[in-house]
């Protein structure tokens, strides 16, 4: 994509955006990257929540859907990570910003993934695919998270080995952050797994949980609604067979006006 961006300064005010800076930028393979961006000190959000950011072209705005990797504690930045398509009506284009250019974020963060979508429990799963893992970002770096559950329990499954980004994130940085490094280090729990090359844990993560293998290696019972909560966020048939094996084992869907066993989020970048 060739579209020249439209400068700052000629970027007009709205009622649904603002205009952030890019500080950040990683790219981690060909297909993956993340940024980060200032944050305006209105903009509040729950960790977990998705928010609708991209770029202010000649024809106008160009957003989508992303779920928003910092913690809402995070006073100073906002950090994504997203795919990139090469045909792409955004990421073909949000793939080149540069430190300093404008970002359009959107004035109100919404989605599923949050703990009140959820009843007490013991053990929360975060299950996510690709660029899914991006809510447990933020939601593992909220000591609440830590004060409701005994266990936390995080899942990436991704197609290559070198696609599990955030990995040292999870493994090792974690247990270092100053508000939650403690808590990180006595419940969290990282749980990768690839399905196209060899890994130690191999195969989609719908079937890792049907065989048993992902409880076996944890050590601990299959899923149980009086114990176990999950929060899923993955491509739609991910979430699709996810549902179905939890639907199929008593679980019920929960939302912030009825808090129950599981929560989804279905908004996912495409492009």
């Amino acid at each position: 994509m060739t579209d020249v961006l439209v400068a700052r300064e000629d970027i007009k005010p709205s009622k649904s955006f603002f205009v952030e800076d890019v500080t950040w930028l990683h790219h981690w393979t060909d297909d993956l990257f993340s940024f980060r961006t200032t944050r305006d000190p209105n903009f509040k959000f729950t960790s977990g929540q998705f928010v609708m950011v991209g770029l202010m072209l000649p024809g106008g705005p160009l957003l989508r859907a992303y779920s928003i990797a910092s913690a809402e504690s995070n006073a100073d930045e906002l950090e994504f990570y997203s795919i990139k398509v090469p045909d792409g009506p955004l990421t073909s284009r949000l793939q080149h910003v540069r430190v300093g250019d404008p970002i359009l974020v959107g004035r109100k963060p919404t989605g599923t993934l949050i703990l009140d979508g959820l009843k007490p429990g013991k053990r929360l799963y975060m299950i996510g695919t690709g660029t899914g893992l991006a809510p447990w970002l933020s939601l593992a770096r909220e000591p609440q998270v830590y004060e409701r559950f005994d266990e936390v329990v995080v899942t990436h499954t991704v197609r290559q080995v070198r696609d599990l980004n955030y990995r040292e994130f999870f493994e090792q940085e974690l247990a270092n952050d100053p508000r939650v490094g403690s808590a990180a280090r006595q419940k969290l729990r990282y749980y990768p797994s690839v399905t196209r090359e060899s890994f130690r844990t191999q195969g989609r993560i719908t079937d890792l949980i049907t065989s048993g293998r992902i409880f076996e290696d944890l050590g601990v019972p299959a899923f149980d609604p009086a114990t176990d909560r999950l929060m899923i966020c993955g491509s739609p048939p991910v979430n699709t067979d996810l549902k179905a094996i939890l639907v199929e084992r008593g679980y019920i869907e929960g939302s912030v006006s009825a808090p129950g066993d599981f929560v989804l989020e279905k908004a996912f970048v495409e492009g």
